[in-house]
């Protein structure tokens, strides 16, 4: 007899959390990671500083559950990629949108924020690379699905691939949005590089 599992439901705890983080997310995006103290955060999210604390006991507790955060919301786009009738074409479209979109300058902002925390903390910089790995991870799915190969004879054969699709994403997030500045172009560069990768794949 098969069984369908239910996620349960999340707590009082976790949705509060949630709304924690988006408050937050804002303030280190205007003061940086350094510039905000504990009670600018608290401030942000429209509760006590000891009320804060029971929900994060320190700055580097917020930038792990950011990246959490994050990795979550990657993971529920693969997932959707992962059970498309064709990955690779919707893989294609998640990208080029995520490149050609002009929501970057936040992303690079926090990015950059967490980069810069996870040189001091050691935590913060393996809650980075796990997340880095798990989108490698999850590219070298979509190319196992798309050609049929196993997981391990996909990573075997692209995962240099996957790499350098992830770093060209990276560069496109890395461009300024700033209203006197027009990246189209490097933009549809960068696109035009991941689909020659891609297309060594699946053309």
């Amino acid at each position: 007899m098969q069984m369908t599992l239910t996620a349960p439901a999340p707590s009082h705890a976790d949705i509060r959390s949630a709304g924690i983080l988006a408050s937050v997310r804002q303030a280190f995006l205007d003061k940086g990671f350094d510039g905000a103290s504990m009670q600018d955060l608290a401030r942000a999210a429209g509760i006590s500083v000891g009320n804060f604390y029971r929900y994060f006991p320190s700055k580097a507790a917020i930038i792990q559950a950011l990246i959490e955060h994050d990795a979550d919301m990657v993971q529920r786009d693969f997932a959707a990629i992962l059970t498309s009738d064709q990955p690779m074409a919707t893989l294609r479209q998640v990208i080029r949108a995520r490149v050609l979109g002009d929501a970057c300058a936040d992303d690079l902002a926090l990015w950059t924020e967490v980069e810069a925390a996870s040189r001091h903390s050691a935590e913060i910089a393996q809650a980075a690379q796990r997340m880095e790995t798990e989108v490698l991870g999850n590219f070298l799915a979509v190319f196992a699905a798309e050609t049929g190969l196993s997981l391990a004879q996909a990573h075997q054969r692209y995962s240099t691939t996957a790499s350098f699709v992830l770093v060209m994403v990276k560069a496109a997030s890395c461009l300024s949005c700033g209203a006197h500045i027009d990246h189209t172009a490097v933009r549809a560069m960068i696109l035009a590089s991941i689909d020659q990768a891609l297309g060594q794949v699946a053309p």
